[in-house]
């Protein structure tokens, strides 16, 4: 079930510390490009990654369960056969949100996250989305599919 325009409005208005899994290094990796993006937009970007001490100047963690603050959004950047462990590790650190990225689209993990009380999104960018509805892509003639009459309601940083 794909989550609807003011579903994924509340999300990414409530939801301001991301753990992003199998964030990379590597600047021109779309994990990279998202999280940095992200914590432009004033959004704490907690990496998990076993192969980095640090990315983005933030500490990097091996796994969800290391991270010692509460985290409210986990974003994954894994294929769809790794999500399942990662959806029960977001349910077990109490995360709000379990976000799949694009071309991620773990539907057992997906009802697990839900099942468990957590919002939970398949297959869409974060980045993409926020830039969708809290304006960004329309200044720059993409059809957002967002119509209002409203100017887009920026987030505190």
């Amino acid at each position: 079930m794909t989550a609807d325009i003011e579903t994924l409005r509340r999300i990414l208005s409530e939801c301001r510390s991301i753990a992003v899994v199998g964030l990379s290094a590597d600047w021109y990796r779309p994990s990279y490009f998202a999280a940095k993006y992200m914590q432009e937009h004033g959004y704490r970007i907690i990496p998990v990654n076993p192969r980095y001490p640090e990315i983005l100047g933030e500490t990097c963690y091996p796994s969800l369960a290391d991270i010692p603050v509460p985290v409210d959004m986990v974003d994954v950047f894994r294929r769809p056969a790794d999500v399942e462990p990662i959806a029960r590790q977001a349910i077990d650190i109490g995360a709000r949100c379990l976000w799949q990225q694009l071309g991620v689209d773990n539907a057992l993990a997906d009802a697990m996250a839900r099942e468990a009380g957590l919002d939970s999104v398949m297959d869409r960018c974060v980045k993409i989305e926020h830039g969708r509805l809290f304006g960004g892509l329309n200044w720059v003639g993409v059809n957002t599919g967002v119509i209002s009459a409203r100017r887009p309601r920026v987030l505190p940083y």
